[in-house]
């Protein structure tokens, strides 16, 4: 009778512990799943900030110059503004020096 107890006993620890191994792997995969996503949020912040960054020192050029930059490198020489080209893509359509330019920021794969 005492063996029976013990091998119940023994049955339920492995099945308590199975049980809670896999509320853990449960929980560690959640949490990989939230930080990816919290990683694409910050990413896609990241690359709205820089476009409002270029945008800004697009109308600080236009209000010391009196024209809109025709290309972003010269914002880059000359405005001090700091674009990570390994992270982003950075288009910069200007039509006209009086008119605002069209930017837009992708975040390289």
């Amino acid at each position: 009778m005492y063996h029976i107890k013990q091998i119940l006993s023994l049955r339920t620890r492995l099945a308590m512990a199975a049980g809670l191994l896999a509320v853990l792997v449960l929980l560690i995969a959640a949490f990989a799943l939230g930080s990816r996503q919290v990683g694409r949020d910050l990413d896609s912040a990241s690359a709205q900030a820089l476009r409002q960054a270029v945008l800004q020192a697009a109308v600080q050029c236009y209000a010391v110059e009196g024209s809109y930059p025709a290309s972003l490198d010269y914002l880059e020489e000359n405005y001090g503004l700091l674009v990570n080209h390994d992270r982003f893509i950075v288009t910069y359509e200007a039509f006209a020096s009086n008119l605002m330019p069209q930017v837009n920021v992708l975040e390289r794969a």
